[in-house]
């Protein structure tokens, strides 16, 4: 398996601020909001009460049935507890159920660009990952035509991210329909990552493609979490929700490798949701606010080019027009280089696109400050690479 690409900048960028470096960083994906006090505060009385035990493999049942309750709310999707797990984080739930699913040789379709760990936990398995291209010029938004393209009877897993981390993208209602009917028709699964659902701008819906038809949602595991949409990275609590046989498969492989997730931490998301969520809507506003001025940043940039992203908060720019030349006598021959040159010469981190199969692009995590967005854009500017 190859090693994490942002995971390996943050290290570097976090020794850098340990030496006492100046440097600002838009390469990690976590929000940059605190954890909302009614939820902290839940699971300080979980621990002061005594939920410090071993929780059962599956969750807490009454996680469980809130988790239902969240689905059906949002998103109109209809299951019960014996249908959802709780895991450590939405990756943990998407592994397992590439774990429960394939077997070697099997192949795997992923839209490209994408999250660097969904090939790797495929190889991982001995199974196959098949990149389905997008097109920068159609805001890298899947198209049921380009996946149909890649069907053979090998095809297992079909793995969906919308929106979409790194490039922002979401796939368009009738897509989704029409890849759904695919699923239906050559009879592979779907693993639906919607970690992101939640951050979406512009008046736009997600729209869960379990939601669509019955027999679509016989083929889907739904995977999400509360990282994102709450704040809760650290606490490191995601779900699956799924047809059953696939569920208690994902309980069997998640009894041998981890058990159940943090008691304390399942308790806090009860109250996540069940408690207030207008900080959700304050936060994507606030992300909202910096979304238009980092793309507005970017492209004033000669060189580069920037879409607004529909959701999640990355910006996916296009900076081929930076590649294969020389600033300050340094040749940048990639978005490896690039990178590079852009930490060493000014402190500012970003991951390289060919992390997500985009080379010529960037990723830039706009969860961070506007006063850390405006620093690094500065930067950016002066780098003598833009």
């Amino acid at each position: 398996m190859a090693p994490s690409f942002a995971l390996e900048i943050h290290y570097r960028y976090k020794e850098m601020l340990r030496q006492g470096k100046d440097v600002v960083s838009f390469a990690v994906g976590e929000p940059d909001f605190d954890t909302p006090a009614h939820i902290k505060q839940a699971g300080i009385e979980a621990t002061e009460q005594g939920w410090t035990k071993y929780s059962v493999t599956p969750g807490l049942p009454e996680l469980r049935e809130a988790i239902c309750h969240l689905l059906k709310k949002r998103y109109g999707l209809e299951y019960g507890p014996s249908e959802v797990i709780v895991s450590v984080g939405g990756k943990h739930a998407m592994v397992n159920a590439m774990i429960s699913i394939l077997n070697p040789g099997d192949e795997v379709l992923i839209p490209i660009p994408a999250w660097f760990s969904y090939a790797e936990s495929v190889k991982l398995l001995d199974a196959v990952p098949v990149f389905v291209p997008t097109r920068k010029e159609e805001e890298f938004q899947l198209k049921a035509g380009a996946l149909e393209k890649k069907i053979t009877p090998r095809t297992k897993i079909v793995l969906l991210n919308s929106p979409c981390n790194p490039t922002g993208s979401m796939i368009q209602e009738e897509e989704v329909v029409k890849i759904a009917a695919l699923a239906v028709k050559h009879r592979f699964y779907i693993i639906s990552d919607e970690i992101y659902s939640e951050i979406v701008f512009d008046g736009r819906k997600h729209v869960s493609i379990a939601n669509l038809d019955p027999k679509v949602k016989e083929l889907t595991i739904t995977v999400n979490g509360f990282s994102k949409a709450y704040a809760m990275t650290g606490w490191r609590v995601g779900y699956a929700a799924g047809p059953r046989p696939i569920i208690t498969a994902m309980g069997n492989v998640q009894g041998h490798f981890t058990s159940g997730t943090n008691t304390m931490a399942q308790k806090a998301a009860i109250a996540a949701v069940y408690g207030p969520q207008d900080f959700i809507r304050g936060m994507v506003e606030e992300y909202d606010r910096r979304r238009r001025y980092i793309v507005k940043r970017l492209n004033s940039i000669p060189g580069v080019s920037c879409f607004a992203p529909h959701g999640t908060f990355y910006a996916f720019p296009d900076v081929s027009g930076l590649l294969n030349r020389t600033f300050r006598g340094r040749r940048v021959r990639n978005t490896i280089e690039l990178g590079n040159y852009l930490l060493d010469s000014e402190g500012v981190a970003v991951v390289p696109g060919s992390a997500f199969e985009g080379e010529g692009h960037l990723r830039l995590s706009f969860a961070c400050s506007m006063e850390v967005i405006k620093s690094g854009c500065d930067r950016l500017a002066k780098a003598g690479a833009f």
